[in-house]
C-alpha cells in the first residue's frame, strides 16, 4: 500500500501549483483588484477619454462577465453611448474565447480541489497523511520553483511572455487589437503585467504556508501508520 500511498501524494503535490494560481486569478477577478490597479502611480490614463469612473464602470461590468453565467449578449448590448457599443466584435469574440478559458479552468480548479479533499479524507481515515502532508509541502516547493520562473520571464522581457500565453491558449492573432480599441484602453499591458506579479506573489505566499504547514505536519504525524486489512 505504500506504493500507492506515494503516488498519491505525487498527484497531490502536482496539482497544488494549479490549485494555488487558479486560487490567485479567482481573487484576481474581483472588484478590489480593478480598483486598486487602477489608483496605483504610474498606472497610464485613458487617452482617447475614458475618465477613472468611465474606466472602473466597464472593467466592473467586463469583469463581471467573465465569471457569470450569462452569455454574450451581456456584453454586446453594453453602450458607451447612443450609437457606440462597448466593445467591437473582434472584442467580443475575444471575451467569449477568454470567459471559456476561464470557466474551463475554473471547473478544473474545482476539481482539483475536490480530489485533494478526497485524498485527503481517505488518508485521515486509513492512518497515512503524513504522505499527503508531505506531498503538499513538495507541491509548494514546486509552485515556488514555477512561480520564480514566471516572474523572472516577466522581469526579462513581459511582452515577449504575454505573447507566448497568448498563442498558447488562443488562435492566430485573435487577441491583438487597436490602441483605440476599448479592451486596451480598459486594460492596458501594464494592467496585465501587474496581474501577472500579482498572481505569483499571492500564489507564493500560499505555497509557502503549504511548505511550512506541511512538513511540520508530516513530521507530526510521521508515527502513523495505515491499516492492516
Amino acid at each position: 500500500m505504500k506504493t500507492l500511498y506515494k503516488i498519491l501524494s505525487f498527484i497531490v503535490m502536482l496539482m497544488l501549483p494549479f490549485i494555488l494560481i487558479m486560487t490567485a486569478v479567482r481573487i484576481m477577478l474581483s472588484p478590489v483588484f480593478v480598483d486598486v490597479e487602477y489608483r496605483l502611480p504610474g498606472f497610464p490614463p485613458d487617452t482617447y477619454g475614458f475618465t477613472m469612473a468611465d474606466r472602473l464602470k466597464w472593467a466592473h461590468i467586463s469583469v463581471d462577465y467573465l465569471i457569470n453565467n450569462q452569455g454574450i449578449s451581456f456584453l454586446g448590448d453594453q453602450k458607451l453611448d447612443a450609437n457606440t457599443p462597448l466593445y467591437n466584435e473582434r472584442e467580443l469574440s475575444h471575451m467569449a474565447d477568454v470567459k471559456n478559458l476561464i470557466q474551463t479552468m475554473s471547473s478544473a480548479w474545482i476539481a482539483a480541489i475536490i480530489s485533494c479533499i478526497a485524498i485527503y479524507i481517505w488518508a485521515w481515515r486509513s492512518h497515512w497523511l503524513n504522505y499527503i502532508w508531505s506531498g503538499l509541502s513538495w507541491g509548494g516547493w514546486l509552485t515556488l520553483g514555477l512561480i520564480g520562473a514566471a516572474l523572472v520571464a516577466v522581469a526579462l522581457n513581459f511582452d515577449a511572455l504575454f505573447t507566448d500565453f497568448h498563442h498558447l491558449f488562443f488562435q492566430g492573432d485573435s487577441w491583438l487589437f487597436y490602441y483605440s480599441d476599448t479592451l486596451i484602453r480598459l486594460f492596458p499591458l501594464r494592467f496585465w503585467s501587474d496581474a501577472f506579479i500579482f498572481t505569483g506573489f499571492m500564489t507564493a505566499i500560499g505555497a509557502v504556508i503549504f511548505i511550512l504547514v506541511g512538513r511540520k505536519m508530516a513530521k507530526n504525524l510521521s508515527w502513523f501508520r495505515p491499516l492492516r486489512h
